[in-house]
């Protein structure tokens, strides 16, 4: 599919910004819990991962994958730092230090899958 420059970049700055938003919520509910069991994190790390993966389906773009988890990981970078007057949103704990590196894992996962062939191209190599 071969879409204008214009187009394509609207796509990208608009999958950064989902990405962003997905990124910052997984941020700041990475961390619940309930009775010791990480259901923030696991809830975090699935919803980044099926965003990326619909993101990879719907537009079969690498490139729109990887403005996608682009925002995921400066949105965390961003919230997972000090802010200016010396506050932390995100504590550095275990589970913290977990959806940091999930996040760019996550990302390089789906960005790097190898794209499966459309039912179009296998009919065609097929007749």
């Amino acid at each position: 599919m071969n879409s204008s420059l214009p187009v394509r970049l609207a796509t990208w700055a608009l999958a950064f910004v989902i990405g962003a938003f997905y990124g910052l919520a997984g941020t700041i509910g990475h961390s619940y819990a309930i009775v010791g069991i990480p259901v923030g994190l696991v809830v975090a790390i699935i919803g980044s991962a099926a965003l990326l993966l619909a993101v990879r389906l719907l537009t079969a773009d690498r490139w729109s994958t990887l403005a996608t988890g682009g925002g995921m990981m400066v949105s965390t970078l961003v919230f997972s730092g000090e802010g200016p007057g010396g506050s932390v949103v995100v504590p550095q704990t275990e589970i913290s230090l977990v959806w940091t590196f999930a996040v760019p894992l996550v990302v390089a996962l789906a960005v790097a899958w190898p794209s499966l062939p459309s039912v179009d191209e296998a009919a065609t190599r097929d007749a």
